[in-house]
């Protein structure tokens, strides 16, 4: 990785800790990733995004800002970035799937509190995090109570709006949820100094949504039989869609696409044809949280679908391109966020016929609910969850696990169990 320290120094981070992170971050990427076999070429340019995770971006954004730009950071899907777009900001997600700067999180936070929430307050109090130091403001969501009450928190540190996202999908809930994206619109203008038209809005729409077509297009390929690469790499390239520039981004998902599509026909895969085929379900999987898919696709199986926000709820359902006005749009995109089926919503019917659709279409074997410890939205669902795929007698695994590596014999123990269950059948 080129030397960035001297941007690094800029943004005030703690240097010392950050490169303890980044001594880290290439060890445990080159176990996870870069020993898989049969591996995508197209692969390469996401192997180069992580290599630079914190630095090419990160000038990048510099570099906008210095042109009078401003930087939005998120953590969550509910924001819609074709409204930052619009507005001539940039959207990033932000730093939350690794455990650090614990001690000075646990000074503002509970110990017991899920490891996202703790993660992203450590990543911010112990100034590791070049994202956060480059965000002007940072947009939170009401999608659960621990998140709610640490932006409050967190807005001692940064600027934080926070948008209320309601927890049922009635024309009343509707109604707010459009005012909300109104209201994040009117904010964003007035904040970035630019006036959101219909031809800006429309192209952000376009550059988002093309995007999604292309994050669509890869999970398609997905249904084959044997998958043309593994279930760990499409997190990887959905993780990375957050946080990098999106006409690049998808230009490169379409070119790892057409290569895919050559394996497709020559019947090349990451894993034997006939093998287990897993559908993972459950609590969001934050870069660089690849602790249970890596156990997965190590254990025999391969991951063919993403039941999560870092998977498909990111990407499964596109704005309407025809709008004529910023109002048209405004209430499509609206509309559009509130399709999401997070776990905050109740009741969330659509969310568990989804889990179901989706291990039909993929043609999976079973389902992996993973969720976080004291995720409270996912660990209650879970019962609703094992209830709707008894149901429809799909095999399910519940786990759940932190941010931490203590448990991953154990969780192989079990994942491996499961397996030879489907196997069984």
């Amino acid at each position: 990785m080129a030397d960035h320290r001297k941007m690094w120094q800029s943004l005030g981070l703690d240097l010392a800790s950050h490169d303890q992170l980044m001594d880290v971050l290439p060890i445990s990427y080159g176990s996870v990733y870069m020993n898989q076999e049969n591996r995508p070429e197209g692969m390469e340019y996401f192997d180069f995004v992580v290599s630079e995770v914190h630095g090419q971006r990160i000038q990048e954004l510099q570099d906008h800002k210095a042109a009078g730009g401003k930087v939005v950071g998120a953590f969550c899907v509910y924001v819609p970035e074709e409204i930052v777009r619009a507005a001539g900001g940039i959207q990033v997600g932000l730093c939350s799937g690794v455990e650090i700067g614990t001690a000075q999180a646990e000074k503002v936070l509970p110990r017991n509190i899920c490891p996202l929430i703790k993660s992203f307050m450590g990543f911010k109090l112990g100034k590791v995090c070049p994202y956060f130091e480059s965000s002007d403001m940072v947009v939170g969501e009401t999608t659960c109570d621990g998140k709610k009450k640490a932006f409050e928190i967190l807005n001692d540190y940064v600027p934080v709006y926070v948008m209320e996202t309601p927890q049922m999908k009635r024309e009343k809930d509707k109604a707010l949820w459009l005012s909300e994206v109104q209201d994040f619109l009117a904010t964003l203008e007035e904040y970035t100094g630019n006036k959101v038209t219909a031809e800006s809005l429309r192209q952000a729409i376009k550059e988002t949504n093309d995007k999604r077509r292309s994050l669509l297009r890869l999970n398609k390929l997905r249904l084959q039989d044997p998958a043309p690469i593994s279930g760990k790499d499409c997190l990887l390239i959905e993780q990375i869609s957050m946080y990098d520039d999106v006409p690049r981004f998808t230009a490169q998902v379409n070119a790892l696409c057409d290569e895919l599509e050559v394996r497709v026909k020559g019947g090349r895969g990451v894993a034997e044809a006939g093998g287990p085929r897993l559908i993972l379900s459950g609590t969001p999987m934050a870069l660089p949280n690849w602790k249970v898919p890596h156990v997965i696709e190590t254990s025999g199986a391969v991951i063919v679908g993403e039941e999560m926000c870092t998977g498909l709820r990111y990407f499964e359902n596109l704005v309407p391109e025809d709008g004529e006005t910023v109002e048209q749009m405004v209430e499509a995109i609206a509309a559009r966020y509130l399709d999401i089926n997070c776990a905050c919503f109740t009741p969330n019917e659509s969310r568990m016929e989804k889990i179901v659709s989706l291990t039909r279409e993929m043609k999976a074997h079973g389902v992996i609910n993973c969720t976080l410890a004291f995720c409270d939205p996912y660990l209650v669902e879970a019962n609703r969850v094992a209830k709707r795929l008894k149901e429809h007698n799909i095999p399910l695994l519940d786990l759940e696990t932190d941010y931490g590596q203590e448990d991953t014999a154990q969780i192989k123990t079990r994942i491996e169990a499961f397996l030879e269950m489907l196997a069984n059948r």
